[in-house]
């Protein structure tokens, strides 16, 4: 397999998480072992689309048990005799070569995934990738500039998950550590649900770090006080905004 790979340097290794959990995007070149019609291709696969059941393959990282995954969009991009090539959004933890398997299985034949490219992780796509042989370029002639290109700042990390943007006098009290309460709150996007990881954000749109939701959206909107966030994973520096003063 080859494609998107996001490395995290420093700091921001600790955000590596919410990527792991984003959901993919690749372009699968599969080869089904019997000539099958076209349309019956065609129709099998859009057959996959929801949930789907999947046991991880033998040479895997993870416990070999069947486990839901979601298929978001399976698109044909081309049919050439017994080749399919189609594209697939998918959740993280789906595996394309079992998924190969299993439309085989369904095309009443066998099937196996022939290339694999990773072309999205998160918001992260094919479009802005940088190769070895461009960091490689660009190191060996001191091209700072280039180099700097290369790399995103925290809040790409964060673009699939729901936001809350709070005021500046709550930026410096959670950066020590404290919970997010509700009037620090100043607006949030209306899909968060209790128990997801969400980015908080300053009204600048810099990330202040990435917490569990204890509340839904709809309650963190209508209430006065009590507590939106759990504890915060911060990566904004202490000390950038002012303490709140409760006299101000």
């Amino acid at each position: 397999m080859t494609g998107v790979l996001v490395i995290a340097l420093g700091k921001a290794t600790r955000i590596v998480e919410v990527l792991l959990k984003a959901g993919k995007e690749y372009v699968c070149l599969m080869h089904v072992h019997t000539p099958v019609p076209e349309q019956i291709i065609r129709k099998t696969l859009s057959g996959f689309l929801g949930k789907i059941n999947q046991i991880p393959p033998k040479r895997s990282a993870v416990k070999r048990q069947l486990r839901t995954r979601e298929i978001y969009y399976l698109q044909i991009i081309e049919i050439q005799g017994q080749d399919v090539l189609f594209r697939v959004g998918c959740e993280a933890g789906t595996y394309i070569r079992t998924l190969c398997i299993q439309l085989g299985k369904a095309l009443g034949t066998k099937a196996h995934m022939q290339e694999l490219v990773r072309t999205k992780v998160g918001t992260c796509t094919d479009k802005e990738w940088h190769s070895l042989h461009d960091l490689k370029d660009a190191w060996e002639d001191n091209k700072e500039g280039e180099l700097k290109k290369m790399l995103l700042p925290y809040e790409r990390a964060v673009e699939h998950l729901p936001k809350i943007w709070v005021s500046d006098y709550a930026v410096d009290s959670l950066a020590h550590g404290a919970f997010l309460s509700v009037p620090g709150i100043v607006k949030l996007e209306s899909d968060i649900e209790i128990g997801n990881t969400v980015a908080v954000l300053s009204l600048k749109n810099e990330l202040i770090g990435i917490a569990m939701a204890k509340m839904n959206a709809e309650d963190m909107m209508s209430q006065k006080k009590g507590i939106a966030t759990g504890e915060t994973k911060v990566f904004i520096e202490r000390g950038v905004y002012p303490k709140y003063k409760k006299n101000e």
